[in-house]
Formats: C-alpha cells, sequence, structure tokens
C-alpha cells in the first residue's frame, strides 16, 4: 500500500529534537476507512509538518449491515493505534487530539470502543459531531480557495460519509487561517450518508458494470434529496466558482490523472483537476478493472476496491454543483485540527489531566514525550 511505503521511508529517517524550541502538536483522526496521524510544529501562520502517518484499517467495515464495529475491525484499528501511540512516544509530542467520526457515531458499541482504545493505548478519543467535521476539513483547506473565487465547495469525501461545505471564500481568504478557526464562513453544509465504504458495501454483490451507473443514481437522489442542494448549486454557477476534493479518492484520482510513478504529494496537494481531466481518470479505473487499479502506483491492493464508490461519489456532487474547476487537497481534519490546536486560544492540557474516555473527552488529554522526525514534503502519504 503507498501510504505504509511512504510512512515507512519516513520511519527510517528518524531525527533528533536539536534545533527546535517550540512545542509538538499532533492530531490523529479514526475514520471509517482510515486512522491517520499528523504531527506539526507551529510555524508563521501555519504549522511544519514533522511526521504523518497513515492506515487502512476498515473500522467500518460490515457496519452497514449489522449496526456494530465488528471483532476483526476492533483488532485492525487497536493495531493502528498502538502504532501512533508509538510514534507519539517516539517524537516527544505535548499535545495530542484524537477524533473519531462516522463509523464510531453510527457504531451501537462505538462508546465501548472508545474505552477499550484508552485502556490498552491510553489515548483518549472525542467522537465529533458531522459539523464539527465539516467545520474542520474546511479550516483544514483554507489556503486552497482561488483567488478570484467568491464561493467554493468543499467535498471530504469519507469511508462512511461525505460532508459538503459551501464557504464564502472571500472571506475566508481575508481572515486567514486564524480567522477560520475563529469562525468559518460556512454558508451551508450538510452530512452525506454516503462513504466509499458503506457505498462499495452497498453495491458490492453487482458486477462493477452494474454497479458503478447503479451508485451514480443512488448519490444523486441522496444529493437532491438534500434541502440546500438547488441554493448552492446556483451560487457554483457563478465564474471563478470551483469545488475542493479533500479525500483519498480525489488525491489518488489526482495521482493517476499526473500519470506519476509514485504517490507525491508537492505534485498532488494544490493541483487543478478539470471535469474532463477527472472523468478520463475515472474511466481509465473503470477500464483496468479492480486487478488493474492495484498495479497503478498511486492506488495499490488495499484502496483498489473502493476507488469506483469514491469515484461515484465525486462525480454525482460534481454533476449537482458544476463547479469550473477542481482543486485537489492532501489535507482535511487532522490538518484542521492543529489549526484549532496552535491558534484556537484555547489552553491544552498536559499528561495525566484526563477525562473519561467516550464522555466529552477534551483537547490535549494524551501527551507523549522524545524524539521527532523530519518529515519530507515530497513523500507525505495521501489520505482518505
Amino acid at each position: 500500500m503507498a501510504d505504509k511505503k511512504a510512512a515507512n521511508r519516513r520511519g527510517n529517517r528518524r531525527g533528533s529534537r536539536k534545533g527546535r524550541n517550540g512545542p509538538l502538536y499532533a492530531a490523529v483522526d479514526l475514520g471509517t476507512n482510515n486512522c491517520r496521524l499528523l504531527v506539526a510544529e507551529p510555524w508563521g501562520k501555519s504549522f511544519r509538518v514533522v511526521d504523518s502517518h497513515s492506515q487502512i484499517a476498515r473500522l467500518g467495515e460490515g457496519l452497514h449491515e449489522t449496526g456494530r464495529l465488528s471483532d476483526a475491525a476492533i483488532e485492525r484499528a487497536l493495531d493502528a493505534l498502538k502504532a501512533i501511540r508509538r510514534k507519539l512516544k517516539n517524537h516527544g509530542v505535548g499535545r495530542v487530539r484524537c477524533i473519531a467520526t462516522e463509523a464510531c457515531r453510527q457504531a451501537e458499541n462505538g462508546p465501548d470502543f472508545i474505552r477499550r482504545v484508552h485502556e490498552e493505548t491510553g489515548l483518549t478519543f472525542k467522537i465529533i459531531n458531522a459539523k464539527e467535521e465539516a467545520r474542520l476539513a474546511t479550516i483544514g483547506c483554507h489556503d486552497l480557495m482561488g483567488d478570484d473565487a467568491k464561493t467554493v465547495l468543499v467535498i471530504d469525501i469519507g469511508g462512511g460519509s461525505t460532508e459538503l461545505s459551501w464557504v464564502n471564500a472571500k472571506v475566508a481568504r481575508e481572515g486567514g487561517s486564524h480567522g477560520l478557526v475563529k469562525r468559518a464562513p460556512i454558508q451551508d453544509w450538510t452530512s452525506l450518508p454516503l462513504g466509499v465504504v458503506t457505498l462499495h458495501e452497498r453495491f458490492g454483490h453487482l458486477p462493477e458494470e452494474e454497479a458503478f451507473p447503479a451508485m451514480l443514481e443512488y448519490c444523486r437522489q441522496v444529493i437532491e434529496a438534500w434541502k440546500g442542494t438547488e441554493r448552492v448549486r446556483r451560487a457554483m454557477e457563478q465564474e471563478g466558482a470551483h469545488l475542493i476534493g479533500t479525500s483519498g479518492t480525489v488525491t489518488c484520482l489526482a495521482g493517476v490523472h499526473l500519470k506519476l510513478d509514485r504517490y507525491r504529494r508537492d505534485k498532488v496537494d494544490g493541483s487543478w483537476m478539470s471535469r474532463e481531466e477527472a472523468d478520463a481518470a475515472v474511466t481509465l479505473l473503470r477500464d483496468l478493472g479492480p486487478e488493474g487499479r492495484a498495479t497503478l502506483p498511486t492506488i495499490g491492493e488495499e484502496r483498489a476496491g473502493l476507488m469506483l464508490s469514491g469515484c461515484a461519489i465525486m462525480q454525482s456532487v460534481w454533476d449537482a454543483f458544476p463547479g469550473e474547476r477542481m482543486r485537489v487537497g492532501d489535507r482535511g481534519l487532522r490538518e484542521g485540527l492543529l489549526l484549532s490546536m496552535m491558534y484556537g486560544g484555547k489552553g491544552q492540557r498536559r499528561r495525566g489531566n484526563r477525562r473519561r474516555p467516550g464522555h466529552g473527552a477534551k483537547d490535549g488529554d494524551v501527551a507523549t514525550k522524545t524524539a521527532e522526525e523530519k518529515q519530507s514534503g515530497s513523500e507525505m502519504s495521501h489520505d482518505g
């Protein structure tokens, strides 16, 4: 898998904390499909990445059918979180915030799982609501809004849901990242029950040539049912309006479009795709089939099976909200979390001042101490 390979390369370049005076912050995002970590230090008005880690855990696998997190999924997630815990200790991170999203929101045993995570790893997670998830994704993409855009639509395609945020781009640019942290100019938002895992499970019994158009139609119906669709559609018809796509689906698709021989964050993050370019990449993925997609260096075996469901969500959103172009963001919740922690004005608690897991845990509930690692932007892994 491309994510793990990039993470392993970073792990072999372990450095020391010499030359660094500021505190380290870390954001951990436990989603329906991925478990992700970002470690950074404040840098100017933003931050500098120290380490990034992403591991597919498929926590929400089977959730659509049973309403519960399966034993196998829980074990995979615990394995990923224990690896993250080791990284936090090795880096000596002083301030950590851990969030869980759609899978834990929906699962009957979500709170029990969060308590078990705390018992076995020491990490305290807060299950955030969909509105907060949309806000954090928007903050994370603050500098991807085009200079001439009056309005943008941020699309965060996850494993269990897709968050849409209609943003006043002019106000966002004027306020910068600090203004977004204080009050994000989101004019409307929604959380659609469309995720790459859940959509794949709903239509996975069909052959791909039947499943893809069926997924497109299902996504269209879900999007049209949102009461804000027509209003946002009119706004996205303005000159300069564009979409921002933040997810593994979009970054992987951009890698295919750019014909990269390995994933390069410095090439993907901030790049643009026209609708025609994105559609051409999707057509290629459909023609290749699962085995062919697995051979592509920016996708790999673990993502190959979920790419078409993610592409169906992306194309359906683009059909409904016809922005001129899509800007690609290899960023999202973790970046929004870090900016909120660093510049949100709230004090962070140190280790030993914890609350019971699963019961309104606050920022900074877990802290660890040690050395850190220097991050090369060109090999930072992609998520979603």
